[in-house]
């Protein structure tokens, strides 16, 4: 028997703003498709559709002109729509104005966003990062937002808005709010680098799957290691870093690490606060990219993939393999030509995670890449080589180490790569 009190889901429109004078603006259909299914990610919406809005340009007030506005709100009202996602950067001015015309709930890309990493971190780490990362958002809004302030209080109107103190009241509430979950974060963290610390001893190479959400990371992950990591088709289905060790046909074993997916336009916030997120992207020994190569913007995604690790600080020296994943999504003369470009670069590999063709081919192209990838060295250091010996440690490569009378003995289990930014140090 149905459950007569379960809320019904949120009546929700999308509408993907094609600003005409923003040069680095993406292709407007393929963007309100990623919207759409941003939307579609976050529980209890019932999505009734979306739309292309071209704009010349933003307007400071309401963002659209008072016509489109108007035809929206008259669109809005005969959906009985709820709530209205707008694909990109809404000013709190510009919200409050629409809530105001359209008689609705406003969402932009960043809340929206939010509002999905909210309801997907599920380790400690990730409830902590999307906090602070929504605190961050919130905080910006608060500054500017005097009305929505007043409105939050409870206030009457009678005397303005809220005076500075009460919008100063308000910001050190949040800093507050930000400082405490900074050192919870501490906590979290230095207990990640002691389980890093200790794997270093068991000294495994680590393989980290990167690439834009729904690229089918989750799937290859669960295909190579056989466990059940969420994998739908949804955007950021994987929030958390899932780490598992695989044992490659020689023998060898690796730790392999599945990533938060990757998207345009990620607020600067949540770069920031999921940096620590992809740590074990920073410190791969082999950097998987896997690539939809069946969608449309595929080469506008590896793009921002690229330009998200270079900003993150990934090392251009750390080896890459490009995965074009979702082949068996081809017809078979795209699929062909897919297959005659990759077989020219030893770099790309072509595959279907859902049905496992070409698995056996990646497997070995890790293996190759990882082969003798790590050796053990050992090092004597005086005992003003302080520098060098943290650096050693914070690289999580140090097995062994005892005090001699000149300094230290270190034993360490490196990659060449390592040995030789040490020699530069």
């Amino acid at each position: 028997m149905a459950d007569d009190t379960a809320t019904p889901d949120t009546r929700a429109y999308v509408i993907h703003p094609e600003i005409l004078t923003n040069r680095d603006r993406r292709a407007a259909g393929p963007a309100l498709d990623e919207a759409l299914a941003l939307a579609a990610a976050l529980p209890g919406l019932d999505i009734l559709g979306g739309e292309i809005v071209r704009l010349p340009k933003p307007q400071p007030g309401g963002l659209f002109g008072t016509g489109k506005i108007d035809e929206l709100h008259e669109k809005l009202e005969d959906m009985e729509a709820e709530l209205v996602l707008i694909d990109g950067p809404v000013t709190p001015v510009q919200q409050r104005n629409l809530e105001k015309a359209w008689g609705v709930k406003l969402l932009d890309r960043t809340g929206l966003i939010l509002e999905i990493f909210s309801d997907r971190a599920r380790t400690r780490e990730g409830v902590l990062q999307v906090e602070m990362a929504a605190l961050s958002y919130q905080r910006t809004r608060l500054v500017r937002a005097w009305t929505h302030l007043e409105r939050q209080r409870g206030g009457l109107g009678f005397v303005g808005g809220p005076g500075e103190t009460q919008i100063e009241a308000d910001r050190r509430a949040i800093d507050e709010q930000i400082v405490r979950i900074r050192k919870q974060l501490d906590k979290v963290v230095k207990t990640r680098e002691l389980h890093r610390a200790s794997r270093a001893k068991v000294p495994f190479p680590v393989v980290a799957l990167v690439g834009y959400t729904n690229a089918g990371k989750s799937t290859l992950f669960n295909r190579l290691t056989g466990a059940e990591v969420m994998a739908k088709d949804m955007l950021f289905a994987t929030l958390d870093p899932t780490m598992r060790g695989v044992t490659l046909p020689t023998g060898m074993k690796v730790i392999l690490s599945d990533t938060v997916g990757f998207i345009s336009d990620l607020p600067t916030q949540l770069v920031a606060a999921f940096r620590a997120t992809l740590e074990e992207v920073l410190e791969a020994d082999l950097i998987l990219h896997v690539r939809d190569i069946a969608h449309a913007d595929t080469d506008e995604q590896a793009a921002d993939v690229a330009a998200i690790l270079a900003d993150l600080g990934v090392a251009e020296d750390t080896p890459q393999l490009e995965i074009w994943n979702k082949v068996d999504l081809l017809d078979a003369t795209a699929r062909e030509a897919l297959t005659n470009r990759a077989a020219r670069d030893p770099d790309i590999l072509t595959l279907s995670a859902i049905t496992g063709e070409g698995i056996d081919a990646a497997i070995a192209a890790v293996t190759e890449r990882l082969d003798d990838a790590r050796e053990t060295a050992v090092l004597g250091l005086a005992f003003e080589d302080g520098r060098r010996r943290a650096w050693l440690h914070e690289q999580s490569i140090v097995t062994d180490e005892e005090q001699t009378d000149e300094g230290f003995r270190v034993t360490v289990n490196w990659t060449a790569r390592q040995a030789d930014r040490f020699a530069k140090l």
